[in-house]
Protein backbone atom coordinates (compact mmCIF):
# COMPACT_ATOMS: atom_id res chain seq x y z
CA UNK A 1 0.00 0.00 0.00
CA UNK A 2 1.09 3.19 -0.52
CA UNK A 3 1.50 5.98 1.72
CA UNK A 4 -1.97 7.24 -0.20
CA UNK A 5 -3.48 4.54 1.10
CA UNK A 6 -3.76 2.56 -2.38
CA UNK A 7 -3.35 -0.47 -2.05
CA UNK A 8 -0.97 -2.12 -5.20
CA UNK A 9 -0.37 -5.46 -4.59
CA UNK A 10 -2.02 -8.28 -2.43
CA UNK A 11 -1.02 -11.91 -2.11
CA UNK A 12 -3.63 -14.10 -0.18
CA UNK A 13 -2.20 -17.30 1.78
CA UNK A 14 -3.36 -19.63 4.33
CA UNK A 15 -3.47 -18.94 7.82
CA UNK A 16 -0.12 -20.49 8.68
CA UNK A 17 2.02 -18.87 6.12
CA UNK A 18 4.68 -16.80 7.52
CA UNK A 19 4.19 -13.01 6.28
CA UNK A 20 7.32 -12.24 5.53
CA UNK A 21 7.57 -14.69 2.75
CA UNK A 22 5.45 -12.99 0.59
CA UNK A 23 7.40 -9.24 0.89
CA UNK A 24 9.81 -10.21 -2.25
CA UNK A 25 6.83 -11.31 -4.63
CA UNK A 26 4.36 -7.55 -3.34
CA UNK A 27 7.31 -5.18 -4.27
CA UNK A 28 7.06 -7.10 -7.58
CA UNK A 29 3.59 -6.87 -7.99
CA UNK A 30 3.28 -2.97 -7.41
CA UNK A 31 6.63 -2.79 -9.35
CA UNK A 32 4.65 -4.05 -12.36
CA UNK A 33 1.64 -2.22 -11.46
CA UNK A 34 4.02 1.04 -11.96
CA UNK A 35 5.41 1.54 -9.20
CA UNK A 36 8.71 2.79 -7.80
CA UNK A 37 9.50 0.82 -4.78
CA UNK A 38 12.11 2.92 -2.83
CA UNK A 39 11.04 2.11 0.70
CA UNK A 40 9.27 -0.39 2.16
CA UNK A 41 7.39 0.08 5.84
CA UNK A 42 6.10 -3.46 7.58
CA UNK A 43 5.99 -5.27 10.95
CA UNK A 44 8.84 -7.45 11.99
CA UNK A 45 7.59 -10.39 9.81
CA UNK A 46 9.77 -8.62 6.76
CA UNK A 47 12.98 -8.57 8.65
CA UNK A 48 14.33 -11.84 8.30
CA UNK A 49 17.74 -12.61 6.41
CA UNK A 50 16.42 -12.75 3.04
CA UNK A 51 14.40 -9.38 2.64
CA UNK A 52 17.51 -7.53 4.03
CA UNK A 53 19.40 -9.24 1.28
CA UNK A 54 16.75 -8.47 -1.47
CA UNK A 55 16.31 -4.71 -0.14
CA UNK A 56 19.95 -3.93 -0.18
CA UNK A 57 20.15 -5.52 -3.71
CA UNK A 58 17.71 -3.47 -5.11
CA UNK A 59 18.06 -0.27 -3.12
CA UNK A 60 14.96 -0.22 -1.33
CA UNK A 61 15.71 0.71 2.42
CA UNK A 62 13.44 -1.71 4.44
CA UNK A 63 11.89 -0.24 7.87
CA UNK A 64 10.82 -3.29 9.46
CA UNK A 65 12.19 -3.83 13.22
CA UNK A 66 14.52 -7.00 13.75
CA UNK A 67 12.33 -9.57 15.87
CA UNK A 68 14.61 -12.09 17.43
CA UNK A 69 11.99 -14.63 17.36
CA UNK A 70 12.47 -14.69 13.45
CA UNK A 71 15.96 -14.81 13.48
CA UNK A 72 16.98 -17.83 11.54
CA UNK A 73 20.86 -17.62 12.14
CA UNK A 74 22.43 -20.64 10.76
CA UNK A 75 19.66 -22.73 10.41
CA UNK A 76 19.12 -24.17 6.68
CA UNK A 77 16.59 -22.86 4.56
CA UNK A 78 15.74 -26.36 4.07
CA UNK A 79 14.70 -26.74 7.28
CA UNK A 80 11.12 -25.44 6.54
CA UNK A 81 10.30 -24.35 9.97
CA UNK A 82 8.40 -20.65 9.77
CA UNK A 83 7.62 -18.17 12.27
CA UNK A 84 3.39 -17.25 12.60
CA UNK A 85 3.51 -13.90 13.79
CA UNK A 86 0.20 -13.74 14.88
CA UNK A 87 0.28 -17.04 17.09
CA UNK A 88 4.14 -15.91 17.98
CA UNK A 89 5.32 -19.51 17.66
CA UNK A 90 6.75 -21.74 15.05
CA UNK A 91 4.79 -24.03 12.55
CA UNK A 92 6.62 -27.12 11.09
CA UNK A 93 6.95 -28.30 7.54
CA UNK A 94 4.13 -30.40 8.42
CA UNK A 95 2.05 -27.32 9.40
CA UNK A 96 2.03 -27.91 13.03
CA UNK A 97 1.92 -25.07 15.54
CA UNK A 98 4.66 -25.12 18.24
CA UNK A 99 2.66 -25.61 21.38
CA UNK A 100 4.72 -23.81 23.42
CA UNK A 101 7.90 -21.69 24.04
CA UNK A 102 10.99 -21.67 26.48
CA UNK A 103 13.78 -19.00 26.70
CA UNK A 104 17.11 -20.97 27.53
CA UNK A 105 20.65 -19.42 28.28
CA UNK A 106 22.42 -16.72 30.40
CA UNK A 107 19.81 -14.17 31.46
CA UNK A 108 21.13 -10.84 29.95
CA UNK A 109 23.31 -12.00 27.81
CA UNK A 110 21.17 -12.01 24.48
CA UNK A 111 24.13 -13.36 21.94
CA UNK A 112 24.27 -17.19 24.42
CA UNK A 113 20.57 -17.33 24.57
CA UNK A 114 18.30 -19.49 22.33
CA UNK A 115 14.16 -19.73 22.14
CA UNK A 116 12.84 -23.45 22.14
CA UNK A 117 9.83 -23.97 20.89
CA UNK A 118 8.31 -27.47 22.15
CA UNK A 119 6.06 -29.38 19.62
CA UNK A 120 3.36 -32.29 20.42
CA UNK A 121 5.26 -35.14 20.16
CA UNK A 122 2.33 -37.32 19.81
CA UNK A 123 1.63 -36.06 16.19
CA UNK A 124 5.58 -36.20 15.31
CA UNK A 125 5.53 -39.83 15.46
CA UNK A 126 2.67 -40.23 13.22
CA UNK A 127 3.69 -37.24 10.95
CA UNK A 128 4.86 -38.52 7.27
CA UNK A 129 7.20 -36.01 7.25
CA UNK A 130 9.39 -37.15 10.56
CA UNK A 131 12.13 -38.84 8.71
CA UNK A 132 15.06 -36.70 9.66
CA UNK A 133 12.86 -34.50 11.23
CA UNK A 134 12.14 -36.82 14.50
CA UNK A 135 14.17 -38.89 16.13
CA UNK A 136 12.44 -42.30 16.38
CA UNK A 137 11.48 -42.41 20.47
CA UNK A 138 12.28 -39.83 21.38
CA UNK A 139 10.32 -37.94 24.10
CA UNK A 140 10.22 -34.59 23.03
CA UNK A 141 10.46 -32.63 19.71
CA UNK A 142 11.85 -28.85 19.63
CA UNK A 143 13.10 -26.29 17.36
CA UNK A 144 15.62 -23.63 18.81
CA UNK A 145 16.62 -20.74 16.96
CA UNK A 146 19.48 -17.66 18.31
CA UNK A 147 18.10 -14.78 19.49
CA UNK A 148 20.88 -12.61 17.61
CA UNK A 149 21.99 -12.95 14.56
CA UNK A 150 24.82 -11.55 13.20
CA UNK A 151 23.22 -11.04 9.74
CA UNK A 152 21.43 -8.36 10.99
CA UNK A 153 23.43 -6.13 12.46
CA UNK A 154 23.13 -3.65 9.90
CA UNK A 155 19.45 -3.09 10.01
CA UNK A 156 19.59 -3.14 14.10
CA UNK A 157 22.08 0.04 13.27
CA UNK A 158 19.99 1.35 10.97
CA UNK A 159 16.98 1.00 13.74
CA UNK A 160 17.74 2.91 15.61
CA UNK A 161 17.79 5.98 13.32
CA UNK A 162 15.91 9.25 13.62
CA UNK A 163 14.92 8.36 10.06
CA UNK A 164 13.76 5.17 10.74
CA UNK A 165 11.71 5.78 13.66
CA UNK A 166 10.20 8.82 11.67
CA UNK A 167 9.39 6.74 8.88
CA UNK A 168 8.19 3.47 10.88
CA UNK A 169 5.04 5.86 12.02
CA UNK A 170 3.43 5.28 8.92
CA UNK A 171 3.18 1.69 9.27
CA UNK A 172 -0.30 2.30 11.07
CA UNK A 173 -1.83 3.19 8.32
CA UNK A 174 -1.24 -0.30 6.36
CA UNK A 175 -3.15 -1.68 9.77
CA UNK A 176 -6.64 0.80 9.22
CA UNK A 177 -6.61 -0.74 5.93
CA UNK A 178 -7.17 -4.35 7.28
CA UNK A 179 -9.87 -2.78 9.40
CA UNK A 180 -11.42 -1.15 6.65
CA UNK A 181 -10.95 -4.27 4.49
CA UNK A 182 -12.96 -6.69 7.39
CA UNK A 183 -14.91 -4.71 9.35
CA UNK A 184 -15.83 -2.03 6.77
CA UNK A 185 -16.38 -4.54 3.27
CA UNK A 186 -16.94 -7.59 5.37
CA UNK A 187 -13.38 -9.66 4.48
CA UNK A 188 -13.58 -10.85 8.22
CA UNK A 189 -15.43 -13.64 7.23
CA UNK A 190 -15.31 -15.66 3.96
CA UNK A 191 -18.20 -16.16 1.82
CA UNK A 192 -17.48 -19.52 -0.12
CA UNK A 193 -14.95 -22.03 0.77
CA UNK A 194 -11.10 -22.70 -0.04
CA UNK A 195 -8.36 -20.43 -0.69
CA UNK A 196 -9.37 -19.51 -4.67
CA UNK A 197 -12.91 -17.98 -3.10
CA UNK A 198 -10.34 -15.91 -0.45
CA UNK A 199 -8.54 -14.87 -3.44
CA UNK A 200 -11.72 -13.38 -5.15
CA UNK A 201 -13.21 -11.95 -2.51
CA UNK A 202 -9.84 -10.33 -1.89
CA UNK A 203 -9.21 -9.28 -5.35
CA UNK A 204 -13.24 -7.62 -5.50
CA UNK A 205 -12.96 -6.47 -1.90
CA UNK A 206 -9.63 -4.41 -2.75
CA UNK A 207 -10.99 -3.09 -5.85
CA UNK A 208 -14.13 -1.66 -3.72
CA UNK A 209 -11.12 0.51 -1.07
CA UNK A 210 -9.38 1.44 -4.12
CA UNK A 211 -11.95 3.25 -5.59
CA UNK A 212 -13.23 4.60 -2.53
CA UNK A 213 -10.08 6.09 -1.48
CA UNK A 214 -9.19 7.40 -5.65
CA UNK A 215 -12.56 9.12 -5.52
CA UNK A 216 -11.90 10.51 -1.97
CA UNK A 217 -8.02 11.71 -3.47
CA UNK A 218 -9.89 13.13 -6.24
CA UNK A 219 -12.11 15.33 -4.45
Amino acid sequence: MTEERIITAAVITTGEKNDGKQLQELIQKSKAAGMQVKTVIGDAAYSEKDNIVYANKNDIELIAKLNPLITQGKRKKEEGFLFNKDARLYVCPAGHTALRKARQGKKGVSANQTDTYYFDVERCKRCPLKEGCYKEGAKSKTYSVSIKSEEHSEQMAFQETEYFKKKSKERYKIEAKNSELKHGHGYDTATSSGLLGMQLQGAMTIFAVNLKRILKLAE
